[in-house]
């Protein structure tokens, strides 16, 4: 079990490997712009992390690939309400109305 000093030297170097790295950006913007492609890449990686977050969601269930579940369903029809509609309830709603009809419906 770590105690005293080593346990004080384990959180300061956890806080430094936190701090610097995020840091950096800021210490550094002023000095040098990023290129504009880089710039124009940027713009998509806020849509490219939740993707990367919700898509294996989607396509996984109990553990395995199944890519006709309910979730599935529910996350196309979410998709496409949401494409056509400006409310952020209705696509919401009808999502969770899919998979809770499909997953009671069918047994899942």
């Amino acid at each position: 079990m770590i105690k005293g000093l080593e346990l004080w030297a384990a959180f300061a170097l956890l806080a430094v490997g936190t701090f610097v790295p995020r840091a950096a950006f800021i210490a550094f913007a002023e000095k040098g712009a990023l290129p504009s492609v880089v710039q124009r890449a940027l713009r998509y990686a806020p849509a490219a992390a939740l993707s990367a977050l919700v898509v294996p969601d989607l396509l996984l269930d109990h553990g395995g690939l199944h890519p006709f579940n309910p979730k599935l369903a529910a996350g196309i029809v979410v998709a496409a309400v949401a494409l056509r509609s400006r409310s952020p309830w209705l696509p919401f709603i009808l999502g969770m109305g899919v998979l809770i009809g499909l997953r009671k419906g069918l047994g899942w």
